[in-house]
């Protein structure tokens, strides 16, 4: 080894740090064998820290910016090292540089149900999962807490810990929320904030922070939501009645459509005997001990009709449809239509329900 060999291995004049990893939280500067020389310029950028470590004890903390190690800037290792302002030799020391920017698109999500009481369901299982980012606050208490002797510490080795205590404390407000499950997909903003909160004070005493937390799903199990899928179609139904006797009548109108067809016969029959009341229950006529009173006739079922126009049908039309189409002209009194029990095709003119329609608007004009 030439002497100029073992001057650079003895003194480190520029101490520095540049990361392209994304991932790195903490990297040791390597100085195996080399011996820090005082007044050396060390350069701490944006977004970084840079920590002392003298004989396993924490020492100064340095933040953005360019400095010269000197005893004037180094108030605890001037202390540990019992130094007075005339020290020149160089010293060994350890220095870890942190990354204080945000570690993003972290993901957490709950890796078994998470049971709790719903206010209308009862007990349900819930599964959720989210994002969330995470920020170095305090690079001394993170070197202390977490870190250790880590020469490279990465985002990897703590991410397992922090969706630990995401869980855990999910777990516990969302059981204590009241929220209903039907409401919680419009309270995952507010779930969120009082979720990050929680979590604050356990973070802080690791000197680390999530500056963003977001609860993207809540969900049920695949059998509760089949389930809710099925309550959610008798309710776009609504009155069962009425949604039968329009089934009826489209029966009625598609099995007309197709003469000959025995299946679409049978099936508008059938569907037109349940809008009507014939069958009594959902199996057929009741037994004799349970027959009820003879209840009133159910009301006629509203006509629909269909109109022939250039050899294409459209339809089918209520008669309120059928008004409105007068009046603006689409239905004239010439006009072919068709409804179900009707022989053939008709003009509106000679169709009673339709020819009303045409009372209030005045004739054609004579030909001039």
């Amino acid at each position: 080894m030439g002497i100029f060999d073992f001057l650079s291995g003895q003194f480190i004049d520029v101490i520095h740090w540049t990361d392209d990893t994304r991932d790195t939280m903490v990297w040791r500067f390597e100085r195996e064998g080399h011996e820090i020389k005082y007044g050396a310029k060390l350069t701490v950028r944006e977004g970084q820290a840079a920590v002392f470590v003298h004989e396993g004890q924490l020492a100064d903390v340095f933040t953005p910016g360019l400095y010269m190690l000197e005893t004037n800037n180094m108030p605890v290792m001037t202390s540990l090292q019992h130094w007075d302002h005339g020290f020149r030799s160089p010293f060994k020391s350890e220095i870890y540089f942190v990354n204080t920017t945000r570690f993003s698109d972290l993901k957490w999500g709950t890796k078994n149900p998470i049971i709790c009481r719903d206010p209308e369901f009862g007990p349900v299982r819930l599964r959720a999962f989210g994002t969330y980012t995470v920020r170095v606050t305090d690079p001394g208490k993170f070197m202390l807490e977490i870190v250790g002797t880590d020469g490279e510490f990465t985002m990897d080795e703590i991410s397992f810990q922090i969706r630990n205590i995401i869980v855990q404390e999910f777990s516990r407000v969302i059981a204590a929320s009241g929220i209903p499950v039907l409401d919680m997909a419009a309270n995952t903003a507010d779930l969120g904030a009082l979720l990050a909160k929680r979590i604050e004070p356990t973070l802080a005493g690791y000197g680390i922070a999530l500056p963003e937390l977001y609860i993207e799903n809540i969900s049920l199990p695949e059998e509760v939501e089949r389930a809710l899928d099925k309550r959610t179609s008798m309710g776009v139904a609504g009155d069962l009645g009425r949604f039968a006797q329009y089934s009826a009548a489209e029966a009625m109108t598609e099995s007309a459509r197709t003469p000959g067809s025995a299946m679409g016969a049978a099936m508008g029959a059938m569907l037109g005997a349940q809008a009507a009341g014939a069958v009594a229950g959902p199996w057929g006529a009741r037994p004799a001990e349970a027959a009820a009173p003879v209840a009133p006739p159910a009301p006629p079922v509203e006509h629909v009709w269909h109109i022939a126009d250039a050899g294409q049908t459209t339809g089918p039309f209520s008669l309120a449809s059928m008004g409105r189409k007068a009046a603006d002209g689409t239905l004239t009194r010439e006009s072919w239509v068709w409804t179900a029990g009707q022989d053939g095709w008709k003009r509106a003119e000679d169709v009673t329900d339709l020819a009303r329609l045409f009372t209030v608007l005045p004739p054609p004009p004579p030909a001039v």
